[in-house]
Order: structure tokens, then sequence, then C-alpha cells
């Protein structure tokens, strides 16, 4: 295992706006929990909240494989075509809790004046700690992550475009909110 890869997927989709009007941080950082829970079947909940230093950290939780998840993303890149995220996630597996680490990279290139392209990168890391507890668990890294794989890439492959459908809205939503305060 040379760099802790867990798993690491990439899925696409069109927001059907300029990238101009398209900000993702202002998206991530004023995501309702019922707009987050729109998303996907798997997304519990979702709150906002900073870190001791300042930073923005998106807390979600969901559930994958039967595990639940509490992510605690907070910003590394903050532009308003880039977000990246970075997690220590809690994961409370049958075996009790461990530990995940992972990065959430969303960002929007220009296709045409009226439409962009999305993307939602998850990549996600093996922890001591998770290594730890497969290994007193007797169960080999490569066999985890076999298994982990499809579970990770179809809930992404899934949440995309309904993120970006999301994306669309908060951008169509601010930009009629722009217009009708300078009327």
């Amino acid at each position: 295992m040379e760099d802790n890869t867990l798993v690491r997927s990439t899925f696409s989709a069109t927001i059907n706006v300029p990238i101009e009007k398209v900000d993702i941080p202002a998206w991530c950082f004023g995501l309702s929990e019922s707009e987050y829970q729109s998303c996907s079947p798997a997304h519990v909940s979702a709150g906002v909240t900073t870190t001791p230093d300042g930073r923005r950290m998106s807390i979600n939780v969901e559930v994958l494989g039967g595990s639940p998840m509490v992510q605690h993303y907070v910003e590394e890149i903050a532009e308003p075509h880039h977000l990246r995220l970075v997690s220590s996630s809690d994961v409370f597996a049958p075996t009790g809790r461990t530990k995940v680490r992972v990065i959430w990279d969303l960002s929007v290139k220009r296709i045409d004046t009226s439409t962009c392209e999305f993307t939602n990168e998850v990549h996600s890391f093996f922890t001591p700690e998770l290594l730890g507890s497969l290994a007193s668990q007797g169960i080999p890294w490569e066999a985890f992550q076999a298994a982990r794989r499809p579970v990770s890439e179809a809930h992404n492959r899934q949440e995309t475009p309904l993120f970006a459908k999301s994306i669309e809205r908060h951008a169509l939503n601010s930009a009629s909110s722009t217009a009708m305060a300078s009327a």
C-alpha cells in the first residue's frame, strides 16, 4: 500500500448555469439539512461550524455500506469554482468506532456560456486506527478495500448529479435574490 488510498472516485455532471454564477463554497456552507438529504438516501444530516482557528467546517452524517459516518470536512481550498475539504471521519462499524481520512474535492469548469461541468472527487485513505482495527479482526486491508470500493463508487455516482442540481438551484436562487435586491 504505497499511498494509503482506500478508495478514490470521481464523477461529473452538468450544471445548467453560467460558471460565473456558481460559488461552490457558498453552496456547501449554506447547505440546509433537507437539501443535503435530497442529494442521497444515504445522507442523514448536515451542519456547519468553524474550527478553533476560524476555518469553516461542514459536518456531514451519512450511512455507507451499513456503517454510519460522521465527516468533519475542513476547508483547505475555498474558491468560487473549487472547494477542497479534508476530514478525519468517524466510522461506526459493527466492530467499533474507527477513523478514515477523506478528501472531498468539488470543482466546476466552463463548458460554454450557459453551462459548466461539476466534478465531485472523493478520496478516502486508510488511517492507523482503521488498519489496526482490521488487523485485530484478521481482515486483510486488500479485502476491506475491495469490499468498500463498490459502495463508495456507487454513492458518489448517485450523489454527483444531485449535488450538481443543488448547486444549480443555489446559483439560480442567488442570482434572483441579487436581482431583486438591486431592483
